[in-house]
């Protein structure tokens, strides 16, 4: 059964984030507010929580596009190639943003990950999910609990999410509600910009 945490944007209690962060640490999942929809997610690092993500969503842990949710632009050079300077100013530009950006991985992906060419990077405009991340010490895994065919409450009302996924997640953390518009995928991974999927995030930035 899950546990319903309450932790304001505002001012995320240290003590209430450091709390999340040892249950990712040990494999649990969590589902928590970003800069658009809610997410589900679990440390990158932990091939568990990882596999449970995947039986949940219904798909091969191989095949999952999940995006990493990152602090700040810092841990880029953990999981992507170097990338040249018209890159990063679009990243400056954006980033804290409601936006997921694909970009060419390097060899130091999580095992999970290794045979990923490309990562998803986000850094939400959400000071809970980057406290979380801080709190944890690495990147957590990023999936919408939004279903297309899900009523529209689902995403939005942590109360009702909690009454969804009671039995499939560890904690539930009510930020307030959330959004129903996911994030811009934009790939830069070839050098030159595609939009992938328009969503909350403006595409005039690139």
């Amino acid at each position: 059964m899950a546990e319903l945490i309450r932790i304001y944007e505002e001012n995320p209690n240290p003590k209430e984030i450091a709390k999340v962060a040892q249950v990712l640490r040990k494999g649990g999942l969590v589902i928590y507010p970003t800069d658009t929809v809610y997410g589900l997610g679990c440390d990158i690092t932990n091939s568990r929580a990882l596999e449970k993500i995947a039986r949940i969503k219904g798909i091969k842990l191989e095949k999952a596009n999940w995006s990493f949710i990152c602090a700040d632009l810092s841990n880029l050079s953990d999981y992507a190639r170097q990338i040249d300077t018209a890159t990063f100013k679009i990243l400056k530009r954006a980033l804290p943003g409601p936006y997921t950006f694909i970009l060419p991985g390097n060899n130091n992906l999580p095992k999970d990950f290794k045979k990923k060419k490309t990562v998803g990077i986000r850094v939400p405009d959400n000071n809970i999910a980057r406290a979380l991340v801080q709190g944890l010490g690495n990147p957590i895994v990023s999936t919408s609990i939004r279903d297309d065919d899900d009523v529209l409450e689902y995403t939005t009302d942590p109360e009702l999410i909690y009454e969804k996924w009671d039995n499939l997640v560890d904690i539930v953390i009510d930020g307030g509600y959330g959004g129903n518009v996911a994030s811009t995928i934009i790939d830069l991974s070839t050098g030159f910009p595609e939009v992938i999927r328009e969503g909350k995030g403006d595409i005039d930035i690139i």
